[in-house]
């Protein structure tokens, strides 16, 4: 019997839109001969399937929806949505109550690493890798404690919510006078915010993911280069053509090789599971890496850097999906 498949797209963040983008893209690799698939979209609105135009409510008491009089039930949770609810454990801890498999990081890791201001201190203490120093803030900060922060800073900063992603609401911040303004619009995406040192160098991702027979993969890097006046890969580079985005990266092999090294690593030692990227800054001066962040529900779009990475592997996106199905079911 055909299995049955709920594409869980959309969220709460400022990522929703790029969410539903990837979770099209992922729908329309998928093997609909193989699958029953269901687009279930979680909003502020509530849950919903979207079926031909129509929104009909899912049962969240259970995660199940009623096709023509039946109840279905679900095999998997393909989970493609970036920051809150499905990148931070919130989703990943439901459908363990429930007993429902799903694709990605388990509920404690995906909470870990959403979180930048928890998760760095913990990479640091693997000694791998390095990790900019920040600070990291739960309530805007008054005079006094502003004027601490700031004797405490050497500009430039980069702002950023600390459980965020997209680089929504993120600031490079080159002055005092921009600091506060760039912690308040941080603050409006998150509770937290992190108030992170500026590592000048060339950026790079590295895709890995674990198939179901315990192969790991581990992608060909990607080089991001931000042009058009924009100093780093914020939303705008991303999503609206603003960055070069070369796979396979062009430099020495000896980078390339240590910065899969590093994300083959810390994909065992952070306890990942599904298709994982992570982000760094290399110090070209110093020639050391620095560590930025996990993304362990990565963008799946047309314009997203995994499926290219994938691609310069040999594996195309049909691929991929099928063997993150795979690898879940287990």
């Amino acid at each position: 019997m055909k299995k049955n498949i709920a594409l869980v797209m959309g969220g709460f963040s400022g990522e929703h839109d790029i969410s539903i983008a990837s979770g099209n893209q992922v729908y329309g690799q998928l093997d609909h001969t193989k699958y029953n698939v269901y687009k279930i979209v979680i909003d502020r609105e509530g849950w919903y399937w979207e079926q031909d135009g129509k929104h009909l409510p899912v049962d969240r008491g259970d995660f199940t929806v009623t096709d023509n009089g039946s109840k279905v039930r679900f095999d998997l949770a393909f989970i493609i949505i970036h920051g809150n609810p499905g990148e931070n454990g919130v989703l990943q801890g439901y459908f363990d109550m429930l007993g429902v498999k799903y694709t990605t990081c388990g509920f404690y890791t995906s909470a870990l690493t959403f979180q930048k201001g928890y998760c760095n201190p913990v990479v640091k203490s693997f000694g791998i890798v390095k990790v900019a120093k920040s600070v990291l803030l739960y309530s805007e900060p008054d005079d006094s404690q502003f004027s601490i922060l700031n004797s405490q800073l050497k500009y430039p900063v980069f702002v950023k919510p600390a459980a965020g992603g997209s680089s929504v609401a993120t600031t490079k911040v080159k002055s005092a006078e921009q600091l506060l303004p760039a912690i308040r619009e941080a603050f409006t995406e998150d509770h937290a915010v992190l108030v992170e040192a500026c590592i000048n160098g060339r950026e790079f991702d590295c895709g890995v993911f674990r198939k179901a027979d315990g192969e790991k993969l581990v992608f060909p890097i990607t080089e991001i280069i931000p042009k058009g006046g924009h100093e780093f890969f914020d939303y705008a580079a991303k999503y609206d053509g603003f960055s070069n985005e070369v796979t396979p990266a062009e430099c020495p092999e000896s980078i390339s090789r240590h910065i899969q090294e590093v994300s083959s690593q810390l994909y065992d030692l952070l306890g990942c599971k599904g298709i994982v990227r992570f982000d760094y800054i290399h110090d070209t001066a110093k020639d050391e890496l620095y560590f930025l962040e996990v993304n362990t529900i990565p963008g799946q779009s047309a314009e997203s850097i995994v499926p290219k990475q994938a691609k310069a592997m040999g594996i195309t996106p049909a691929e991929l999906y099928e063997m993150s199905i795979q690898a879940a079911l287990v």
